[in-house]
């Protein structure tokens, strides 16, 4: 992007108000939300990737498997209101596989213990794979700064067009 200036958290909240006072500014919201979620949408597409690159012991089990379940989660989410606007990657932990609530957050890290089948006498240790989620985020941090920016520069230069 040209120029030294960035545009923070607040100039996003900023942009979120004024769509409020615009005559066609529940269209205009809409579609910031969805440029918003755009911008970030190669980070949602390789923490998919990612997790379901993950290694799997292969074992047979009822339900969808841990990987796929996890990857069906992750998702771009905005926030758009004056206290608070932004957009974030996150997993929900909702429809996880065999209870297991907490998978996104323990396939992220190096490995866990949890019982056989329910069985507290028998334990084993499971591997993850760390930073499948944080990596690839972190990686294009820049890239994907640069292109909420650009959405919110070109949006707050629609809002002000209209405002002349």
């Amino acid at each position: 992007m040209a120029g030294a200036w960035q545009i923070s958290a607040d100039d996003l909240a900023d942009v979120a108000t004024a769509l409020r006072y615009e005559e066609d500014g529940l269209r205009l919201r809409r579609q910031l939300a969805k440029e918003l979620r755009q911008a970030v949408e190669p980070a949602v597409a390789s923490a998919k990737a990612q997790i379901m690159s993950m290694g799997s012991a292969g074992l047979a089990h009822e339900g969808e498997p841990l990987r796929s379940a996890i990857a069906r989660q992750v998702k771009a989410q905005t926030t758009l209101t004056a206290k608070s606007a932004g957009v974030r990657v996150r997993v929900s932990t909702r429809g996880m596989p065999r209870g297991f609530r907490q998978a996104p957050r323990r396939t992220n890290r190096d490995n866990w213990r949890h019982p056989v089948f329910g069985n507290r006498d028998v334990w084993v240790t499971q591997r993850g794979k760390p930073g499948w989620f944080d990596d690839p985020l972190n990686a294009r941090r820049a890239e994907y700064r640069t292109r909420v920016e650009r959405a919110v520069s070109d949006m707050a230069a629609r809002i002000s067009r209209g405002a002349r």
